[in-house]
Order: C-alpha cells, then structure tokens, then sequence
C-alpha cells in the first residue's frame, strides 16, 4: 500500500521530529506537510500550491496541530468534516494542551483521536510510532469512494 500522511504542524522543531519519526518506520508512501490551517486545506483540496492535484487520493490519517497560524486546527476540523472529499478523512489532533475544554472541542467537531504532545524526545517518538502503527496497520479505512 502506498499511503499518504499529512503533517499540519507549524513548529519547525515538532514537525521535523514528527517526519523523522514517521519516516524511521519505513512507511511506504508519501509525507506531506503543511505549516499552517490554509496550506492544509489547499493540499487537501487541491487549491493554491497544490492545483492539480489529484484529490482522489486523500491522506490514510491527517497528524493536525490545534495552534495554527491563519486558520487554527479546530477551524481546518471542522472545514473537512463539512466537505464530503474529506468528512471522512481520519484526523487526529495533537496539542500541548491538556485542557478537558481542548479535548471536548476536538472530538465534538469530529476529531478521529486527540494526543498530547510530549515534552520528552523518547515519548514524543513512542507516540508518533504508535499513531503509524495504529492508522495503518490496525485501522480499516472505508473503500475508496
């Protein structure tokens, strides 16, 4: 299988540590990262940058930060669960937060999953690694539409 990841993430530190991480697994496929909620829904969606491409072929899962500049986490969430190209789309949100009221706002807009953010390098990787293993080798997506 040749699966897709997209990584929404805007720090430079968490997002190389999280495609390093993804890519040690020996994933085969593509990782394709946006830094903000606009450059994710572009590559999603095949506007901006990324015209011509083809939609058809969506991420197995989308690692989405919740503190994003220009549109935040939350609102890309909500934006792909309206649109039917990426309602079904698995998300799972990661933030530093702990706050119940975070948590409750992320699956209520119909987040996949919700992982905090380790301060830890050593458990930081453990996550990542579990998160891979978890959406594309455990989880049975829905048949292509």
């Amino acid at each position: 299988m040749n699966d897709l990841i997209l990584v929404v993430e805007d720090n430079p530190d968490h997002l190389e540590l999280t495609v390093l991480t993804l890519e040690e697994t020996g994933i085969k496929g593509q990782i394709a990262v946006a830094r903000d909620g606009v450059q994710a829904l572009d590559f999603l969606w095949g506007r901006g940058e990324h015209a011509g491409r083809d939609t058809r072929r969506q991420p197995s899962f989308v690692l989405l930060d919740m503190k994003l500049p220009k549109l935040s986490g939350l609102d890309v969430l909500l934006r792909l669960r309206a649109d039917p190209l990426t309602a079904l789309v698995p998300v799972i949100m990661l933030s530093s937060s702990s706050e119940q009221s975070d948590i409750l706002a992320c699956y209520q807009s119909g987040a996949n999953s919700f992982v905090r953010k380790p301060v830890d390098f050593a458990e930081f990787t453990e996550k990542i690694n579990r998160l891979q293993a978890y959406w594309l080798g455990v989880n049975e997506p829905p048949a292509a539409r």
